[in-house]
């Protein structure tokens, strides 16, 4: 379980001090448009008046990923959600850039692949830097907030690190639909904060560049939980629960066969059996019509939204219970 003892109760990011029942907005500088509009990530800064963990809640880390930036506004705006114990510090929109120009990356580089950044290197080096340097350093643990990309849509769910077991105890407080342990990828900000004993995990739901109310909502009832669990908020705020389904090491991808239009027959999340038909591939001209069936009894984690798949395309991500 977690240890209790949480780092300062004083927050400092770019030498701005927040103490206990304070908050601030603190605005970062990262780089210029070719026009010489400054650009800036905004951090939000809620001290309560105890002491407690202090959390990173993250959206935007890819800049199309807009329901992480959706759900995170929303808990910003709303008034109901005061912070009484502990520091909330809020980053709703990191890659500025990629969300002006409707892109995952910046200028061909990943933020997420970036880590631990580089104060003179790339704009998502510098990004990848700034937010370790300056924000990371304060926080017990955090939550990032992703979506699916490529038309694949993500059934709500957390992934954690195996190695990490307080990971693995903030995954299942947070009690989103699905759960799973997933491989530290390298130059990532999990890897990164795995590295500096920071436990992640990351919340994945719905697909780039489309709202999905579901996903949106599943992750704002998950992040109160965690924050009502630590005593953080009101304890009397009202939060559904989820029958939360472990998922196993046992994941894959299930790919298309042949190429055509794509038409799935199951919904994201759902259970399906073995040898159950899970969508058809047909040929534009009405002449082949290919079964996609289950390799085995599991879920649904993923889906492909796209109708055109050409072969080898990733049409589920599939998993074991």
């Amino acid at each position: 379980m977690f240890t209790q003892n949480f780092k300062n109760e004083v927050v400092e990011i770019r030498e701005h001090k927040i103490g206990l029942g304070k908050s601030k907005l603190i605005k970062i500088p990262v780089d210029r448009l070719p026009t010489g509009t400054i650009i800036e990530i905004p951090v939000y800064v809620f001290n309560g008046t105890q002491k407690g963990p202090t959390v990173l809640l993250q959206g935007g880390l890819h800049g199309d990923e807009v329901n992480s930036i959706e759900l995170v506004r929303r808990m910003l705006i709303d008034k109901n959600y005061k912070i009484h114990k502990g520091c909330v510090i809020v980053v709703p929109l990191l890659n500025v850039f990629g969300f002006l120009n409707l892109s995952r990356d910046i200028h061909g580089k990943d933020v997420n692949r970036s880590f631990p950044g580089n104060k003179k290197g790339s704009l998502a080096g510098r990004m990848a830097y700034y937010l370790m340097k300056e924000i990371t350093k304060n926080v017990d643990f955090a939550i990032d907030f992703h979506t699916g990309g490529a038309q694949r849509s993500n059934f709500p769910q957390i992934r954690y690190t195996s190695e990490d077991k307080n990971a693995f105890q903030l995954a299942k407080i947070f009690n989103a639909p699905l759960l799973f342990a997933s491989k530290l990828i390298p130059k990532s900000f999990r890897n990164q904060c795995y590295k500096n004993n920071i436990p992640v995990i990351v919340y994945e739901g719905g697909e780039s560049l489309r709202l999905d109310e579901n996903a949106i909502q599943q992750g704002i009832n998950g992040t109160l939980r965690v924050l009502k669990h630590f005593e953080m908020i009101d304890k009397n705020i009202e939060i559904p629960k989820n029958t939360s389904v472990i998922i196993s090491k046992k994941r894959m991808w299930i790919r298309a066969k042949v190429a055509g239009l794509f038409n799935p027959t199951v919904k994201n999340g759902a259970f399906v059996l073995k040898g159950q038909v899970l969508g058809h591939i047909m040929d534009t001209y009405g002449e082949t019509n290919f079964a996609v069936k289950a390799p085995a009894d599991g879920y649904i984690i993923s889906k492909n939204n796209f109708p055109i798949v050409n072969m080898g395309d990733a049409l589920f991500h599939f998993g074991n219970a």
